[in-house]
This record gives structure tokens, sequence and C-alpha cells, in this order.
């Protein structure tokens, strides 16, 4: 595809805006989940992981748990699919609508996500790009500051996002103290909020300026393409 054809942007927002409910809705329930466990306590035989690599059987809790964060990570997968693709798109149109380079290069769409210290601020830079170059001159809205914030918060409380212990060490953890759990879950939570709120603003001023160059120096909209974004 030409880099200076516009791609239809309204179906990716609304795929990604649904992606990051039900992520949302699915780290809600693990917190629900989280305060089942603490609030059962630790069961006489203790927890899961014995130590040594010894794991005696878990209870209906226990496994209940494995399933409802299963599900969630599967779905947190599948919603980062969907906003990089909505991502991927916004700053497609912002070069062709800018006639200008992204700041960043096309690989850091996927790899700033996951490469240490990058991670930190080139995936806020990447939409703070596409919105200046969408909308030259206006501030860039306070949600996307926020939505990082809460992101960053999710990612690197050791319980959230980034967390390396497996299911039975989460589920320990609830049973020890499980606050550290819950801030974590309610960051991811309000970053899931935080980003839908994000998505429609910056969609919104996208599409107005689309439609703004879509039209000829008659002021006739170019009808072909505009009904191609009807239909997305």
């Amino acid at each position: 595809m030409s880099e200076n054809a516009v791609r239809p942007l309204r179906g990716a927002a609304r795929i990604a805006v649904v992606a990051l409910g039900l992520a949302g809705a699915a780290w809600a329930l693990r917190a629900v989940w989280h305060i089942r466990l603490a609030v059962a306590g630790v069961p006489a035989s203790g927890p899961p992981d014995q130590g040594e690599g010894r794991h005696r059987p878990l209870n209906a809790l226990e496994n209940s748990y494995h399933l409802v964060s299963g599900v969630g990570y599967l779905i947190t997968l599948l919603c980062a699919a969907a906003f990089i693709g909505w991502l991927w798109r916004l700053r497609d149109n912002a070069r062709a609508l800018s006639s200008e380079r992204p700041r960043y290069a096309g690989v850091w769409v996927y790899a700033s996500w996951i490469v240490p210290v990058a991670n930190l601020w080139i995936p806020r830079g990447l939409v703070a790009d596409a919105f200046r170059k969408t909308a030259p001159g206006r501030k860039l809205p306070v949600v996307v500051n926020v939505w990082w914030v809460l992101w960053l918060a999710g990612m690197f409380t050791g319980a959230g996002l980034e967390s390396v212990d497996d299911s039975d060490a989460v589920i320990a953890r609830a049973y020890s103290g499980v606050t550290g759990l819950l801030v974590a879950d309610l960051a991811v939570v309000a970053a899931a909020v935080a980003a839908i709120l994000m998505i429609r603003a910056l969609t919104a001023v996208q599409l107005v300026r689309i439609d703004d160059q879509l039209r000829t120096p008659s002021g006739d909209p170019l009808k072909e393409t505009v009904r191609a974004f009807d239909r997305d």
C-alpha cells in the first residue's frame, strides 16, 4: 500500500475497544479470585508449591484460579494484537496526512512493548507522534499520559502484566498478602479503561482530519473514499 494512502480506522478502533473491555473484565475477575483466595486462607496442607519440587493436589478454588488466570492471559494477548493493529493504522494515517516520516521505525510498533528500557517510553511515543502529526499544534490529550502511567504501574508492580510468577506462586502470594496483587489488578483494569478513552479520542481527531483532507479544492468530498470509511 502506498505510504500516502489513508487506511480505514474506525473498524480497527472498535475491535480494540471491545478487546480492551474484555481484557479489563478478565483482570477484574482475576482480582475477585485473589480476594477469594485471601479470604479462604492457606489450607492446612500448605501452599500448592511445597518446595524442593513437590506440589500438592490443588483444591477446587485453586483449580478455578488457574482457569481464570489462563483465560485472562489469553484475552490479554488477543487485546495486545487488536491494540497494535489500531496503533499501526493510526501511525500510517498520520504519515499519509502529514507527509512526514514517523519518528520511530515500524519495527518499534511491535518491539517497543518487549524490549527492556525501550518499553518505558517508546509505546507512548508512538501514540504521541501519531497524534501530533495528525493534529499539529494541538495539545496531546491528557488521557494519553494517564493511560501510560497506569500501564507502567500494571507492568511493574511485581504482580501484573510483567510478573514472572506462575499461577501456584501467585496463589501463595494471595494467601500470604493480597494487597500487592490487588494494586496490580486495579492498575491493569484502570489502564484498559484509559486506553479505551484514548482510542476513542485519537480516532475521532484523526477521522475529522481525514474528512477534511479528503475534500477537493471545490469542497466536495472524494465520495468513494469516504464511503469506504463509512463501511469500515
